[in-house]
């Protein structure tokens, strides 16, 4: 089975699989090299959905479990990753740069911390791939206050999961026999959707550097 197959890890490992990759992404560095997690959590509410078995087959996912359960493991996630970053210091991230782990990527993490703070960093780095893997553990190595960090990974990881898994819930309730003709196209925009609110925090920004 190809793991970093997000079609293929709905579909033959279920719910424990879904929450196993959320789990590994945001939690484990491992999650540098697996599979997108937005692609992931869309294809899992579409299989949530009415036309789950119509695209997934037999890979019917529990609704409810999967709303209730998937934040749930993307904090408990997070949670883990900080207390790996404060536990083992600057170190653990000061390794030569190798296949898949580049300091350049631990170095964009901090910079959102920096230029956001931490409540918009967290919130948005959930979009966006790597750096919702580096950028809780970053957390822990530079000593974001506790209580700060804990409140805004609970936000960032409901806000994520409920977005991005309720948006492939309601559509494949929308199109229902139909989205599996353009399951493509869909997880394209999805994609591109979830990422439209980091873009425009990024002009933001731009906007107002270049007005000073």
């Amino acid at each position: 089975m190809n793991y970093f197959d997000p079609n293929l890890v709905v579909s033959n490992l279920g719910l424990v699989g879904i929450l196993f990759m959320i789990f590994a992404e945001i939690g484990l560095l491992i999650g540098l090299v697996l599979p997108g997690g937005d692609t992931l959590l869309f294809l899992s509410g579409l299989a949530a959905s009415n036309a789950g078995a119509l695209v997934f087959g037999d890979a019917k996912i529990s609704a409810p479990l999967l709303f209730i359960l998937a934040p749930i493991v993307a904090i408990i996630a997070g949670e883990f990753s900080y207390w790996t970053g404060a536990k083992y210091g600057r170190k653990f991230f000061d390794r030569p740069d190798g296949r898949y782990f580049n300091h350049e990527n631990v170095v964009k993490a901090e910079k959102w911390l920096t230029t956001y703070g931490v409540g918009k960093a967290l919130v948005l780095s959930k979009f966006v791939s790597i750096v919702r893997t580096l950028i809780t553990p970053v957390c822990g190595v530079i000593g974001i206050d506790k209580r700060k960090f804990r409140f805004w990974n609970a936000v960032s990881g409901i806000v994520w999961t409920q977005t991005v898994i309720g948006l492939g819930y309601v559509l494949g309730d929308v199109f229902d026999v139909s989205i599996s003709k353009y399951l493509l196209l869909v997880v394209l925009v999805i994609v591109a959707i979830s990422l439209t609110p980091v873009l425009l925090e990024v002009i933001k920004t731009r906007k107002a550097r270049g007005a000073q």
